[in-house]
């Protein structure tokens, strides 16, 4: 059977699965859940997502949520074609591919995705931006982002020299922000070099061009 996403392209999470599909080269079909009708809080919904969020998927009736958990399960179960995205050989590599895969999530993805919901999300849905919060979180993120521009001075990707599922993490938020303004790229040449060639991707391109569609 066909994998199912469930998801919304207003939603980076969404998107970053719908990368990591492509790298993998993995057909899919979509199922747009439509966040004006509120359907992420159907009752079909939380029966697979009890959060009421997407993504989600559904593989040969495996009900999986979570999109660090989608994509390392998808780059495991199709380990054998495409790009390879988690280092298997190599207890060490493993290890820095999960603190990389930690420090992601606490030390970029916090705050970025703050920001995207407090200027993208309070818009979308008729309500005002809190300014200072913005300016608040413009800072830690910048100071964030500071500490990457370090480690990107030592290697070429964050978990290491290979390209792993961390690294394709940051772009769906990352342009999402630089589309309202906020570009984390600025005055950080290697975080500017690491960052274009992860949106220069195919996989990225296909996203960004046609959104999230069907493949399968």
């Amino acid at each position: 059977m066909v994998l199912k996403l469930y998801a919304s392209n207003l939603s980076p999470p969404s998107r970053y699965v719908g990368v990591i599909l492509h790298e993998k080269k993995v057909p899919f079909e979509l199922v747009h859940i439509e966040f004006s009708k509120n359907e992420q809080k159907s009752p079909a919904n939380l029966a697979n997502q009890p959060f009421g969020q997407v993504p989600y998927i559904e593989d040969d009736g495996f009900v999986l949520y979570e999109s660090r958990a989608i994509a390392r399960y998808i780059a495991t179960k199709y380990a054998n074609q495409g790009t390879k995205l988690i280092p298997t050989e190599d207890m060490k590599q493993r290890a820095l591919f999960d603190q990389a895969t930690f420090s992601e999530s606490a030390n970029f993805n916090d705050y970025a995705f703050q920001l995207y919901a407090e200027v993208f999300i309070k818009k979308a849905y008729g309500q005002i931006p809190d300014q200072a919060k913005v300016d608040e979180l413009k800072t830690t993120l910048g100071s964030k982002m500071d500490v990457h521009e370090q480690i990107l001075t030592k290697q070429k990707y964050i978990a290491g020299n290979e390209l792993t599922l961390v690294d394709l993490a940051y772009v769906p938020l990352a342009t999402a922000l630089s589309d309202l303004g906020v570009d984390v790229r600025e005055g950080r040449p290697y975080v500017t070099k690491w960052l274009n060639e992860l949106i220069n991707r195919e996989s990225w391109q296909a996203i960004k061009s046609k959104g999230l569609v069907s493949t399968a």
